[in-house]
């Protein structure tokens, strides 16, 4: 639970008055009745070769004070999100299709909505997959998939499946997975990125279906080779990912062309014991000074660094306190250009929510603080988080606040950033409660630079229920 994969791994309804629902919003309930009656239908009838599961996520999140820029001060959204999997088996092979819907309601013009909130009816998975044993010699396993997919790879900083967001990441293409002897791993893709549409304004908000779009125009692959008790105990990792896209006739790009590579070390947690974390990232390649056609090409030199040092008590309660630290370039006047590109990572299990919140992630930043979290019981779990908040680079914007002061004159301090959360099984593996609670003080820069949202500090907090299936 408490290094990035493990705390990731795991993530209420408002009425709205006068909300009047197109018939193409209603069909979430409706998948809803399906997964909880066809589930077990479809199990009795061949209980060894169709597997089906279902999950539900009913989300209300409000804010006060919001620190990004152009949306509502204060606002709140119910997010809801149903995602059925139908998966059929038979010996080495596997063929499965998982169907997303994401919707929100009560939303208006100044609610920060986008593909990230919404994504209406949407086959994200539909792949054939096939394992084979001793493929690459005895006590190997090779692992190969093909299709639409979900990935989350490494530390999922650089490539994921978000979960705390309301929509997911999909990718298009062929995944090998390959395990051979004495801890030895290489997890290789192929693929094309998903991007979610509709991706206007009234599309987005009245969950209009249209079937997501994947082409040549974006790239992505490269992959990591990690071997297990590399150093010690310590698993060591390296990852290499490439990613390139281009404009298509309906959609500007920075036609980014980005070489990203990784070495990581991770000494997983255990009762009475240190243990650690460090990744580093370092990005080169080209990209556009912006999305006019003619804008000219600047070559990249940028990177990211976490570094984590924890204890495991012996308790009960099996408390984990670590200290956290994370830098991320942001770009500066000179020529070339500076600001880290996470590419599709996930940013809740580093640095905090995305939702309404989404103010902090893997971009021009640097946070240090400190994070305990325990397991009092089998169903309930939670965590607190303290980070103080700079500005890699004075002249860039924070992080992803878009507040910019171009001058350097409004300071580096962004400000102090505590966050928590607790997750408790209301009915085991079945029903679970989450709240996810982030309160910043700002700091100079996201009070005096030029285009800052007023007010002191943000206040954000979500009510989360999730039904599994």
């Amino acid at each position: 639970m408490t290094n990035p994969e493990c705390r990731a791994r795991a993530q209420a309804q408002r009425p709205v008055a006068g909300l009047t629902q197109s018939p193409s919003r209603k069909i979430a309930p409706l998948l809803l009745f399906a997964s909880l009656y066809c589930a077990p239908l479809f199990a009795q009838e061949d209980e060894h070769r169709l597997h089906l599961s279902a999950a539900v996520r009913l989300r209300y999140e409000a804010i006060d004070g919001q620190a990004r820029t152009g949306f509502n001060r204060s606002d709140d959204l119910v997010n809801l999100r149903t995602n059925v999997l139908a998966e059929y088996r038979h010996a080495n092979m596997r063929a499965g299709i998982e169907l997303y819907d994401s919707r929100v309601w009560g939303d208006d013009a100044g609610t920060p909505v986008s593909t990230s909130e919404v994504n209406a009816l949407e086959p994200v998975q539909a792949y054939v997959a096939a394992d084979f044993a001793d493929a690459l010699g005895q006590g190997s396993n090779l692992a190969l998939s093909a299709g639409r997919m979900t990935l989350n790879m490494g530390s999922r900083r650089l490539v994921a499946a978000d979960d705390y967001r309301n929509t997911t990441s999909g990718y298009t293409g062929v995944r090998a997975q390959i395990t051979a002897r004495q801890g030895w791993k290489a997890d290789l893709i192929y693929t094309l990125p998903q991007y979610r549409l509709p991706d206007d304004s009234v599309g987005i908000r009245s969950a209009r279906v249209k079937l997501d779009r994947e082409s040549q125009d974006a790239v992505l692959w490269g992959g990591t080779l990690s071997k297990a008790s590399a150093i010690g105990q310590a698993m060591a990792e390296l990852s290499y990912f490439r990613f390139e896209e281009r404009d298509s006739p309906t959609l500007a790009t920075r036609n980014r062309e980005l070489d990203t590579f990784g070495v990581r070390l991770l000494s997983d947690p255990r009762a009475g014991t240190l243990d650690f974390e460090a990744e580093a990232f370092y990005q080169s390649g080209q990209v556009n000074a912006s999305l006019a056609p003619a804008a000219p090409r600047l070559d990249v030199s940028a990177g990211f660094l976490h570094l984590e040092a924890g204890y495991s008590f012996r308790h009960d309660w099996k408390p984990h306190l670590s200290a956290e630290f994370d830098v991320a370039t942001g770009d500066e006047s000179g020529g070339h250009y500076a600001r880290f590109d996470t590419l599709f990572g996930m940013r809740r299990a580093d640095l905090a929510p995305s939702g309404l919140y989404n103010a902090v992630g893997r971009a021009n930043i640097l946070a240090q603080g400190f994070r305990l979290e325990a397991a009092p019981s089998k169903n309930l779990d939670w965590f607190v988080a303290y980070r103080a908040l700079w500005l890699a680079s004075d002249e860039d914007s924070f992080s992803t606040t878009g507040v910019r002061d171009p001058s350097g004159e409004s300071g580096d301090f962004a400000g102090h950033q505590l966050e928590g959360r607790v997750r408790y099984w209301i009915v085991p593996s079945r029903l679970r409660f989450e709240f996810d609670g982030v309160i910043l003080a700002k700091g100079q820069f996201l009070r005096d630079a030029p285009n800052a949202t007023s007010g002191r500090h943000t206040v954000y907090g979500s009510l989360n229920l999730t039904a599994s299936f």
